[in-house]
């Protein structure tokens, strides 16, 4: 397989490398497409591999012991997935679930612990990818614990916003309901607000952002604190 150029690749991690630290680890990436719905990993199974994400949405998404499950963090081609190879974790401990159809380079897990210990700018963009996305994480409890559904809703459809080409972001409501830990009834009404308001078109199967600033308006402080984190972490590497 031919090893895809630096500038041809549209995620920002494997961008920020310095051209000879990518040199050195594109040929071990593979591109694949990852359907929606797709287990890229598996609570309690070992990590086969690494994904890049180029276009599409993915989501860490935790479980209980009686199976309640609900979305702890949302990821694109900002980032990569999982982020515990970085430590050495061979397990995962959560579902990675594809919720937005995309394209990946996929490095094998193997590969990527070698290059974490032998090129020192390819690990220093990874572990601070997982501070980046830790800062996420974070803020998802703050925002599950202290806003309402709206605000919930607005903060989610935001970042996936930032996750995608365009205005268009192809969800159902069954998948919201997952995501935000909440009934679907609670999903539609959230929708019908953001909608009555002039920010979203809601059609079956996608939410068209009509309005991103007052969306964001909206939103309050449950939006805007991780991705200023994740600019500020990510800029002057190098």
């Amino acid at each position: 397989m031919a090893v895809p150029s630096q500038a041809s690749i549209d995620n920002q991690l494997l961008t920020l490398l310095p051209e000879p630290d990518y040199r050195q680890i594109a040929p071990d990436l593979d591109s694949v497409n990852v359907a929606r719905g797709a287990l890229l990993a598996t609570a309690g199974d070992p990590i086969e591999h690494v994904y890049y994400l180029t276009s599409g949405i993915g989501s860490l998404v935790a479980s209980t012991p009686e199976g309640n499950r609900a979305e702890a963090g949302i990821f694109g081609r900002e980032g990569y997935i999982p982020t515990s190879a970085a430590m050495g974790v061979e397990l995962s401990v959560h579902d990675v679930i594809m919720q937005i159809e995309g394209d990946a380079y996929r490095m094998e897990f193997t590969a990527f612990r070698k290059w974490m210990d032998h090129n020192r700018n390819f690990a220093k963009v990874m572990i601070r990818c997982i501070e980046a996305f830790s800062i996420q994480l974070t803020y998802t409890a703050i925002s599950n614990a202290v806003h309402g559904v709206d605000e919930r809703l607005a903060r989610w459809l935001l970042m996936c916003h930032d996750r995608v080409s365009g205005d268009e972001i192809p969800l159902t409501h069954e998948f919201i309901s997952l995501m935000l830990a909440v009934r679907r009834p609670s999903v539609t009404t959230a929708l019908h607000v953001l909608e009555g308001n002039g920010f979203i078109r809601s059609v079956r199967g996608n939410i068209i952002i009509r309005n991103r600033q007052a969306l964001e308006e909206f939103a309050r402080d449950a939006y805007g604190k991780p991705e200023a984190e994740y600019q500020r972490l990510m800029t002057g590497l190098f």
